[in-house]
């Protein structure tokens, strides 16, 4: 027999005995015992220990901070009178001051005098510093006559701080080493897994379907868009999917999902409101089997039509939205800068500008969206020439309401160039000044493009003639859409009178 085996047979005849009637009666309800199977929530006295045998309802919330709300429905049979009840399969990360309980068939009849959050967690080190002043088998495996054979040795630890210190018959001993050590029972005041204590007083009846909910930590969800792109840059097929982890400790079973968009500060200064609009929500008619999207107070609430299980330690990816043939916009731009005078480095020379690429869209109803899109990371794809599917770049959108316009940033042009110079300056009075600029665009694609210069000008300012139409966008700023042949070269010249 292994070591290991060893120890689990001993621990297993230990709680055995330890649940037996007629030995422990007032354990049979204990704390979450490594060696017991699960309780079911049954009366046991004034003691009772619910766990996910009695669950009848799950429902998350998860913010896209890295916090999630969990409710938590059970169907128990609560002894009358003052009684202690062990909440087990709740989430590590629990925030015990969110935690709210309550009984949903007689909410006047049950009361919480007394809440508790058990999270000394049962682990060999801890295990064995609750032995400290007790006596426990240390086995050794001895070489006997060319054979192999376990040795039992009775020693008491007296100390354990950076290392064990033992008492084996009269001698003090150190540094002794051993294959493993064998327990004769579990502490009480250790558990295998977080468990909240509430001390319940039930005035009412005996069966209860009654409500935990709490905030937890290391649950967050983000949306990821594909944006997939024809070759003629027209139309492109939108997926977008939301990405949700769960580092919360444990398990969520076929659960009710909810996520939330919306500025998490904001959603803590108006918690208890979510909190009681999610409630007043949970008898609502079920969604269809896609995500649903709705608003509520200033944020928006994305509901899965289905029950999903959220596994720990996972990484889960649910389908958002889809859109087909939504049209698209490729965009050539060039910012200008206020810093534009002239080249200080090469005076003469002109300034190398770079040219944006960016895809634009509507988020709207009639290209297949038309629903708020979560902040999140949109990553554009396109086909080569041979029917591959390349990366072409990624950018992060912010949360976009329906009907709005998307400029999605994918990188730098590399084969249209740009050079700016400024060909005149002149001081017409003390406040009054004219300038000149000329801007070269050169275009090594086979295929026309337009590009939009937009120009900063500062002051006051009149446009006194330009080689292409222009558009007064901002009081500081004039854009310029300039096209360009294929593999061609446009010039732009514009002259402003600015008066500081």
């Amino acid at each position: 027999m292994s070591a290991r085996t060893s120890l689990a047979a001993l621990i297993i005849i230990s709680g055995a005995l330890l649940l037996r009637p007629e030995a422990q009666p007032a354990l049979s309800a204990g704390p979450d015992r490594i060696d017991e199977a699960p309780v079911s929530a049954t009366e046991t006295g004034q003691d009772l220990t619910t766990t996910l045998d009695d669950q009848s309802e799950l429902a998350i919330t998860v913010y896209n901070s890295d916090i999630a709300l969990v409710r938590d429905v059970r169907n128990l049979q609560l002894a009358r009178g003052v009684g202690n009840l062990r909440f087990m399969d709740i989430a590590a990360t629990v925030n015990p001051a969110t935690v709210h309980f309550r009984s949903l068939t007689e909410p006047t009849r049950v009361s919480v005098l007394e809440q508790n959050y058990e999270y000394d967690l049962l682990e060999p080190d801890k295990l064995l510093r609750k032995y400290v002043g007790r006596e426990v088998t240390l086995m050794r495996t001895r070489q006997d006559g060319g054979s192999t054979r376990q040795e039992e040795v009775k020693a008491l630890l007296l100390s354990y701080n950076s290392a064990p210190v033992w008492k084996i018959g009269s001698e003090i001993v150190t540094g002794m080493g051993f294959d493993h050590i064998r327990f004769p029972e579990l502490p009480t005041t250790l558990y295998s897994r977080p468990t909240l204590i509430w001390t319940v007083q039930n005035d009412g009846v005996a069966k209860h379907r009654v409500e935990a909910s709490y905030l937890a930590g290391k649950l967050a969800w983000n949306a990821d868009y594909v944006l997939t792109v024809g070759r003629d840059d027209k139309a492109a097929d939108l997926n977008g999917w939301v990405t949700l982890t769960n580092g919360s400790g444990t398990a969520f079973p076929n659960a009710k999902l909810q996520l939330v968009a919306g500025d998490l500060n904001r959603v803590r200064q108006q918690l208890g409101k979510v909190m009681a609009e999610m409630s007043a929500r949970r008898d609502a008619a079920a969604p269809a089997a896609n995500m649903a999207e709705e608003s509520f107070s200033d944020y928006h609430l994305y509901t899965l039509g289905r029950k999903t299980t959220i596994n720990n330690d996972q990484t889960k990816q649910l389908s958002l939205l889809t859109g087909t043939d939504v049209p698209t916009l490729k965009r050539y731009v060039v910012e200008g800068q206020h810093y534009y005078y002239h080249n200080q480095q090469h005076p003469g020379s002109p300034i190398k500008d770079l040219v944006q690429v960016y895809y634009q869209f509507k988020n709207e109803a009639k290209s297949g969206l038309g629903i708020p899109m979560p902040a999140g990371v949109l990553r554009v794809y396109q086909q080569d020439s041979k029917g591959g599917v390349q990366f072409v770049g990624e950018d992060r959108i912010m949360h976009t309401p329906k009907d709005e316009t998307l400029n999605v940033r994918i990188g730098n042009a590399f084969d249209v160039v740009c050079e700016r110079k400024q060909i005149d300056f002149q001081k017409i009075s003390s406040n009054v000044y004219e300038l000149e600029y000329e801007i070269t665009l050169r275009n090594h694609k086979a295929t026309a493009i337009s590009v939009e210069v937009n120009e900063p000008v500062g002051g006051s300012w009149r446009m006194l003639r330009s080689s292409h139409e222009y558009t007064k966008t901002s009081a500081w700023a004039a854009q310029f859409k300039v096209p360009v042949a294929a593999d061609g070269t446009a010039v732009l010249k514009y002259r402003v009178r600015v008066t500081y």
